[in-house]
């Protein structure tokens, strides 16, 4: 069997992880080893933050349609109650950029649902 030299693909991978890791700090942009061993981390925390950004976004457009609510006199659960009771389905990401931007529009689907 002949033997097989990996000195090609070998420098293709290290060239890899030093140009992904290019903006890191210390010897983590420029060190194999290190720059390995950070960008396994970061790519973690990456695939780790993808998804906690949307329980964020979330949490911070009930924030701000429950402000929206308790300004006109009513709390944010009753709110989405009296919302889903008379079949208004606007998502809550709509509702928090009508609370935000456009606070009339945002009172008439209130007057709606408070019926």
């Amino acid at each position: 069997m002949p033997r097989v030299k990996r000195a090609v693909q070998a420098h293709k991978k290290r060239k890899k992880t030093l140009k992904e890791t290019k903006g890191f700090m210390w010897g983590r942009k420029n060190k194999y080893r290190a720059a390995k061993d950070a960008l396994r981390h970061a790519q973690a925390h990456a695939y780790k933050d993808r998804r906690r950004k949307k329980r964020e976004f979330r949490a911070l457009w009930n924030i701000k349609i429950n402000a929206a609510c308790r300004a006109n006199g009513l709390t944010y659960s009753k709110f989405i109650n009296n919302l889903k009771k008379n079949n208004i389905e606007i998502d809550r990401k709509i509702l928090a950029e009508l609370a935000q931007n456009n606070p009339e529009a945002f009172k008439k689907i209130f007057e709606v649902a408070a019926k």
